[in-house]
């Protein structure tokens, strides 16, 4: 299935299109590289607020490289389907969550 699909929502006429699903992976990056750069700046705040900002820079990073995942799906034409199931992920959760790889039951199966 192409990423150029139209929704099947109230706005039936409306289409997504691969441009608009990189700009939305690209303002998902912009957004988690300010986040990291946010962490990065309140660090040496004590050991438990350490081990806090710890694992939110890891947690940052995943969805980072999510992100970057994302984009090599869309280049090479897998963007929008699920990786376990390989049909297409709603575009209401793309909407939500532009990276996503899996549709929601297939994700909570996973865990």
């Amino acid at each position: 299935m192409s990423w150029d699909t139209t929704r099947s929502t109230s706005s039936a006429g409306a289409r997504i299109g691969a441009h608009e699903a990189r700009q939305r992976l690209e303002h998902e990056r912009n957004a988690r590289l300010a986040q990291l750069r946010a962490l990065k700046d309140t660090e040496g705040a004590g050991q438990e607020a350490d081990d806090l900002l710890s694992a939110q820079r890891g947690a940052v990073r995943r969805a980072l490289k999510d992100i970057e995942a994302a984009f090599a799906r869309l280049e090479d034409g897998t963007y929008g389907l699920c990786r376990a199931c390989a049909r297409p992920i709603p575009p209401e959760r793309l909407e939500i969550l532009p990276y996503a790889s899996a549709c929601v039951p297939c994700r909570q199966r996973v865990g």
